[in-house]
């Protein structure tokens, strides 16, 4: 018989899944792994750190993953640690006092609505900084003990993650969470099975799993589609943050805000306010709209009150390109079903979504939430004049400097941003009531009285932990994408400690001007290659996968570093995170921001590099417009004033702006050093920006703004109108229905403006004015406001320039005489007109009730 070579079966294969047993002794460790607490507290994160640095690194800063790999002899050896033990022990305890301390009942309850929550790098339910905004937010509301509940998804792919082809070119690469390894918790019905949320989309129900996250003290809960339950359509609902085509985008802010919202009335939970934060959430106030109509019984019109008393939408955007619109066709698709519920027509709905009524105009969510909510606010002094501007078509009959929409400038949670050094160094030497008292100045004025070696040796400390952090983690990328080893070991080599560290890390959109630094390559090149100045450049950043001129700016980039003259000098950081960013905010010397004015809302990454004694460098725009006043020996400012109208002159200039401050100031300063090896001029400009600017642009100040200018206000005048089954805001809904319907009667008898110098045409300083108005207001009486408007030349443009209200000075029967006598106190050239609008002090602003008529 002649032998076979082989002889063999398949293998009967068997899975098995083994998860790490966590001792009963560190179940402390599981616990604070399920509460993002430990993103921001110093100990809790370092613990979870030194249970194995290798692994922690490796897994992203994961502590559920951590525990699940930690070996069975690394458990043993941890529970025979007594250091160790008393750390676990110690560092537990501070959790639970954090956590027993009660919410503050007097402030308002609020839920907030947002498509992405930046909370830690593990966690990829965020993009950028609007979602590490929101982030920001609700952790110092756990901080703050605000009764504040948050609503987004659980994305199962995320936003992606980068990497670089040899030649520079992005790669967006999409990963599938494992939501078991995640720091969330299922919400579980009362049978103990994961709750099912059950959401009425057109022709079906779409099922969502939700998921809560702990944050501190307060809870973020997430709708999950990907289940079996669903179409595959209807799974990829919350596959990708901003993902897909327009259809899928109207599907996520159906369940956003529709969602959200259904999702609140299950879980039983009721709140004060209802903030939406950007437009993607507007849909929340349709459906609460539906429970006040159904629920309540209430007609539309009283529901409309009750909701828009309660609601605040806060834009991020300042253009109007950057909002949501939808066709009608498409809008129709998903909402055709509401108007019979609401008991109004299909008209109605779309024209609470167009800025001009009964025309073709799409469906704008953002103009749908400023329709539907009482206030709204932009994220910065600037932004909230652009924003004016911006919606002024809204409320026709008045100018933008007239609106009601506010602002709320940014801020950054410093607990989370500011570097475990710095935090213990401000903790030591400025005050121990800082972390509760941030944006109080007089918590940072010790900084001046700081030596100023300890504050120059906090900087190169920074320094060289991020240079470390570089050569650490970002050699094996280099290696594996830019093909020769050796030009990879010489790039790491170049890293200068002793450089003057420059950084630009955001979002790669063309109006951020990353490519205002390579105008002049000549001109940089002497820069950097200053032996006796030596000057690096690091960006990061990563740019949409449709924005094809974003990724072209990173490539460019890419392509000069590798250009012999910058190698070492110009560096670019992959795959942008929230731990590559803490590492730049921390470890350069300069924070560089050039956008293109006024496009800037608010930026936030300035001020995180604020609190790590970074110093600023950037245009007069968003946030800078007002941190730069507080004090401009702090930093450097590119300005806000135009020179050209063409944008390719105003890069040029700007772009030499740079070079020039860099060469004539910024480098000088830096390296003027004594005898010590320090400047002490640099060290000024750092104390200065700690001191003046920092306690300014916390979170901690922009919660307290938010809850002092919209929660407070709001909620108390929500209790008024509600209270006695909605007894007030029945009345001011009569009001309006009367006035409403009266308006267009109204008839003007008689009106004149005239000066006393008016026979010879020549008004002058000093002349008097009398206005006078005879209105036959049809009943409406004292519900009728005239006033006299009046514009002015300013620079070749007409400017708004006030109001001035005119008096009744006579009631006969419905005929009101209205006069005003005044006095022209400015010189210069006016136009001015009389204007009519109803009057009642039970509504917040004017913009709430726009009627508006001149004559």
């Amino acid at each position: 018989m002649k032998l076979q070579v082989s002889n063999a079966n398949q293998p009967n294969w068997r899975t098995i899944t083994i998860s790490a047993e966590i001792p009963a002794k560190l179940k402390a460790l599981e616990i604070m792994s399920k509460n993002l607490w430990w993103v921001w507290n110093s100990k809790g994160k370092c613990l979870f750190r030194d249970l194995d640095p290798d692994l922690w690194r490796k897994l992203g800063e994961n502590p559920v993953m951590l525990l699940q790999q930690l070996s069975y002899e690394r458990y043993e050896e941890i529970l025979k640690d007594k250091a160790l033990m008393a750390r676990i022990e110690d560092t537990y305890r501070d959790f639970k006092d954090y956590m027993k301390q009660p919410m503050d009942e007097k402030i308002p309850s609020v839920a907030y609505f947002s498509m992405e929550y930046g909370l830690c790098n593990c966690l990829k339910i965020y993009s950028g900084g609007l979602g590490v905004l929101a982030g920001d937010y609700i952790k110092q509301a756990s901080d703050s003990r605000v009764r504040m509940t948050a609503v987004g998804f659980l994305y199962k792919y995320g936003y992606f993650s980068q990497s670089l082809s040899i030649d520079g070119q992005q790669i967006a690469n999409y990963e599938s969470q494992n939501f078991d390894e995640l720091p969330i918790d299922p919400v579980l019905d009362e049978n103990g099975k994961p709750m099912v949320l059950e959401v009425p989309y057109p022709g079906r129900i779409v099922y969502a799993h939700v998921w809560r996250v702990n944050v501190g003290r307060m809870s973020l809960y997430l709708l999950d589609t990907d289940l079996d339950k669903n179409s595959e359509w209807d799974r990829a609902i919350t596959h990708k943050l901003y993902g897909g085509d327009w259809e899928n985008r109207i599907k996520q802010e159906y369940l956003l805000g529709i969602g959200g919202v259904l999702m609140l009335n299950k879980l039983g939970i009721k709140t004060d306010i209802y903030h939406c934060n950007e437009g993607h959430a507007a849909l929340l106030n349709l459906q609460r709209l539906v429970d006040y109509v159904q629920n309540d019984g209430l007609p539309f019109n009283v529901a409309l009150e009750l909701v828009r008393a309660s609601s605040l939408y806060t834009v991020h955007t300042p253009v109007p390109a950057g909002h949501d619109y939808f066709d009608e066709s498409l809008f129709g698709k998903y909402m055709g079903e509401f108007p019979a519920k609401l008991g109004i027509s299909w008209s109605d709905l779309m024209n609470m979504g167009r800025e001009n009524p009964d025309t073709n105009e799409r469906f704008c969510m953002s103009t749908f939430a400023l329709n539907t909510c009482q206030e709204a606010n932009g994220v910065s002094w600037l932004h909230g004049e652009v924003s004016k501007k911006m919606f002024a078509g809204i409320w026709k009959g008045y100018a933008p400097e007239e609106s009601h929409v506010g602002y709320v400038t940014n801020g950054v949670h410093m607990p989370t941003w500011a570097s475990t050094e710095w935090k213990d160094f401000y903790g030591e030497h400025l005050s121990g009531e800082l972390f509760h008292d941030q944006s109080n100045p007089e918590m940072w004025k010790n900084i001046f009285d700081m030596p100023d070696q300890a504050i120059w040796d906090m900087r190169q400390e920074m320094k060289g932990k991020f240079i470390n952090f570089i050569k650490r983690d970002f050699k094996e990328k280099w290696l594996r994408n830019q093909g020769d080893p050796t030009e990879v070991l010489r790039i790491v080599d170049k890293i200068n400690p002793n450089a003057l560290i420059i950084g630009f890390a955001r979002r790669f959109a063309t109006y951020k001007r990353a490519h205002l630094l390579f105008t002049d390559l000549e001109r940089l090149d002497k820069i950097v290659n200053n032996e006796k100045y030596p000057v690096q450049f690091v960006f990061s950043g990563k740019a949409h996968p449709a924005d094809g001129a974003g990724q072209g700016l990173i490539k460019r980039i890419v392509e000069i570093s590798r250009m012999p003259q910058f190698r070492g000098k110009i560096i670019f950081l992959e795959d942008y995170n929230m731990i590559v960013s803490k590492r730049l905010i921390t470890g350069v010397d300069i924070w560089l921001n050039t956008p293109t004015r006024p496009l800037e809302a608010s930026g936030t990454s300035g001020e995180k590099a604020e609190m790590n004694g970074v110093l600023n460098f950037s245009v007069l725009d968003g946030w800078w417009y007002e941190g730069y006043r507080f004090d401009e020996k702090a930093g450097w400012a590119l300005t806000d004033k135009r020179t050209y109208t063409d944008q390719g002159q105003q890069d040029k200039l700007d772009a030499a702006t740079i070079y020039s401050m860099l060469e004539n100031e910024i480098i000088p300063l830096y390296f003027a050093k004594n005898s010590m090896g320090y400047s002490p001029e640099w060290v000024q400009y750092i104390k200065r920006s700690i001191g003046h600017i920092a306690p300014h642009f916390t979170m901690k100040r922009q919660l307290d703004d938010y809850i002092s200018r919209f929660y407070e206000p709001e909620a108390k005048r929500f209790a008024r109108i509600s209270a006695n089954n909605f007894a007030e805001a029945r009345e001011i809904v009569a009001w309006k229905e009367e006035v409403a319907s009266k308006w267009d009667s109204i008839h003007v008898i008689g009106s004149s403006v005239v000066n006393e110098s008016e026979v010879t045409g020549a008004a002058r300083t000093g002349d008097k004015l009398v206005a006078e108005a005879v209105i036959d207001t049809k009943g409406l009486g004292d519900s009728i406001g005239v006033e006299l408007v009046y514009y002015r030349d300013k620079d070749g443009q007409e400017v708004y320039d006030g109001r001035t209200e005119l008096p009744v000075i006579k009631r006969d029967g419905s005929v009101y005489t209205y006069r005003l006598e005044d006095t022209l106190r400015e010189a210069g050239m006016f136009r001015y007109a009389l204007r009519l609008y109803p009057k009642n002090p039970a509504l917040p602003h004017r913009q709430d009730f726009a009627y508006v008529r001149w004559i």
